[in-house]
C-alpha cells in the first residue's frame, strides 16, 4: 500500500461514518426526545455519540453500526444523569438578571442579609464539633447521611441523630431571634 492509499481508505471511511451517522441522526434525536423532560440538550446529545463513535475509530468494521449507535446513546444518557445527580445540577437555580441583579438592593438589605449570615455563622459555630461536622457535611457539601456515615465511621443513625441535634438547635436560635 502507497502512502497516498492510506490517506484515501481514511477519507473514504470518515464519508462512509458521516454518511451513515446521516441516516441515524432522525431516529436518534427521536430517542434522546423520548427519554428526556428538557428536549434543548438533545443536539448536544445527539453530537456527543458521534464524538464517541470518531473517538472510538474502526467505525466501518462495525458490522451492527445501528446497534452500536444505540448502545453507546444509551451510554450518554447514563453519564447525562450522573453528571447531573452528582452535581446536584436539578437543584440550581437559573441565574436571571432581573430577579438576581444587586442594583435594587438597598443598603438596609445588605445589612440585614450580612447579619444574618452572622448569626447564622455563629449558631453553626455553636453546634458541638462532631454535630457541626455532620450539619456541615450534609447541608454545606451535599452529602448524603450513608455517605456522611461512610466517610466518618459512623453509624446510619448516629448521623441522623447529629442532624436532627443541629436542626433543633439551629431553629432555637432562629425562633430566640425573632423573640428580640
Amino acid at each position: 500500500m502507497r502512502a497516498g492509499d492510506d490517506d484515501i481508505s481514511k477519507d473514504e471511511g470518515e464519508t462512509d461514518l458521516a454518511a451513515r451517522s446521516r441516516t441515524l441522526r432522525g431516529a436518534l434525536t427521536r430517542y434522546f426526545q423520548r427519554r428526556l423532560p428538557n428536549t434543548h440538550e438533545v443536539e448536544d446529545l445527539v453530537q456527543e455519540v458521534f464524538l464517541r463513535i470518531v473517538r472510538r475509530g474502526d467505525s466501518q468494521e462495525l458490522d451492527r453500526f445501528e446497534g452500536y449507535v444505540f448502545q453507546t446513546a444509551a451510554s450518554v444518557i447514563k453519564d447525562r444523569f450522573r453528571r447531573r445527580r452528582t452535581r446536584m445540577s436539578d437543584s440550581h437555580v437559573t441565574f436571571e438578571p432581573d430577579l438576581h441583579s444587586q442594583a435594587d438592593v438597598s443598603p438596609e438589605q445588605t445589612i440585614l442579609a450580612r447579619e444574618a449570615l452572622r448569626s447564622t455563622t455563629r449558631a453553626i459555630m455553636a453546634l458541638p464539633e462532631r454535630t457541626r461536622t455532620i450539619f456541615v457535611l450534609r447541608r454545606l457539601e451535599g452529602l448524603s447521611h450513608p455517605e456522611i456515615a461512610r466517610r466518618l465511621g459512623l453509624s446510619l443513625s448516629t448521623v441522623e441523630k447529629h442532624i436532627q441535634r443541629a436542626a433543633k438547635q439551629l431553629l432555637s436560635l432562629g425562633e430566640e431571634s425573632h423573640d428580640v
